[in-house]
């Protein structure tokens, strides 16, 4: 029996490997994602679209794992969050993936531009997007409930900066019609950071779900729209 156990165990341990690993991926694919906007650099661009792959391959094995381990052992109430959650988290990351990749798309035509001066605001909403990423990965690493929760309540601040760029975004078209195409790639841009965010909280939620068994609430501040919303990936 002590066997069994002990095997059970490094499943999960093991679970919680494979999802440092895809955290770390994104992590790296997002910040790569934003410097290859910074720095105009559409070869480190179509690095980060062909590395997402990865990522996808990550998360099918991830979830294949975890619907065996649930299968093979029937594991029940503190165990079973920590499963049903972790497939939620690749899944998470995954769209994270995504996400950094749509952004480095974005950066190929950009890098052939005029530089823009908003590209500065970009880089803010994009450190502060990371910063709080790599902060869940870790809240969930630890099973941080209080560093999870404050990451929920945070959100707002990166839907504030989204604001910001659109108003600027939409200030400097009108201002240059010539300068349309650029503020469109870059309103997507914000826009998939915006998204990124909100990713990074339903982490928060699966953390706070892994540890105390029920839902973190749906009232999750956010900042107030811009009364436009029409980006689409």
């Amino acid at each position: 029996m002590a066997h069994i156990v002990a095997s059970f165990d490094e499943d999960l341990v093991q679970v919680q490997a494979r999802i440092s690993e895809m955290g770390g991926l994104c992590e790296e694919l997002l910040s790569k994602a934003l410097q290859s906007v910074q720095e105009r650099d559409p070869v480190l661009a179509r690095q980060v679209i062909d590395r997402d792959r990865a990522l996808d391959a990550m998360e099918m094995a991830l979830e294949e794992s975890v619907v065996k381990i649930i299968a093979l052992r029937q594991p029940v109430a503190a165990d079973l969050r920590v499963l049903i959650a972790a497939m939620k988290i690749a899944s998470t990351l995954e769209r994270i993936g995504d996400l950094a990749k749509n952004i480095s798309k974005r950066a190929i035509p950009l890098s052939s531009a005029r530089p823009a001066r908003l590209t500065t605001s970009i880089a803010r909403m994009g450190k502060t997007t990371l910063a709080q990423l790599s902060d869940v990965l870790n809240a969930h690493a630890s099973r941080d409930v209080d560093l999870a929760v404050q990451i929920w309540n945070q959100d707002y601040e990166i839907d504030e900066m989204y604001n910001a760029i659109f108003r600027e975004v939409v200030t400097y078209m009108v201002e240059d019609s010539r300068l349309i195409g650029i503020g469109a790639q870059l309103m997507f841009i914000a826009k998939n950071l915006e998204r990124i965010g909100d990713h990074t909280t339903h982490i928060s939620e699966m953390v706070y779900y892994i540890v105390k068994g029920e839902p973190l609430g749906d009232d999750r501040p956010k900042g107030e729209p811009t009364g436009v919303d029409f980006i689409h990936e």
